[in-house]
């Protein structure tokens, strides 16, 4: 049995083993025995991970802008927690935040504002008129003091 086979059974095992597994035959640049498939099966699922993770928390900036700037009705009971909140989103999205994922929030902008928006209607009882188009930029959702 060879290594790659050996790295596969344990995959199906132990994913963190073969994980370490996997990286000390990086370390070593043993590249012949990694078990390819595998490696890219999990690095395309971090990938997509990234962006789930990073598409949710500029979701959340958004919908507490909408809730901050447009629901007067709850603003003053609201608006203090909504202000944290966002600021809370935006580092978080600052520290995971690479080029590839920008743009990925560049090109999703428009879904993700969708999204926000069919919540913050409902939450509203569509008792307020949001903006149907994203009004933000990328920049202004991320930058620490817009709101």
């Amino acid at each position: 049995m060879t290594v790659t086979t050996n790295l596969k059974q344990l995959y199906e095992i132990d994913d963190h083993l073969w994980l370490l597994a996997t990286i000390e035959l990086l370390k070593e640049k043993k590249f012949n025995q990694l078990d390819l498939e595998n490696l890219i099966e999990e690095l395309v699922s971090l990938g997509k991970r990234d962006q789930v993770i990073v598409e949710s928390l500029l979701e959340q900036i958004i919908r507490h802008l909408l809730l901050l700037q447009y629901w007067q009705v709850e603003y003053e009971r609201n608006a203090h927690h909504w202000q944290i909140e966002i600021k809370s989103f935006r580092k978080q999205v600052k520290k995971m935040l690479t080029t590839n994922l920008r743009n990925h929030l560049l090109k999703q902008l428009a879904s993700i504002y969708g999204d926000a928006l069919e919540y913050v209607q409902g939450k509203t009882q569509f008792q307020v008129d949001f903006p149907e188009e994203c009004p933000y930029t990328l920049e202004q959702l991320l930058e620490q003091n817009y709101d």
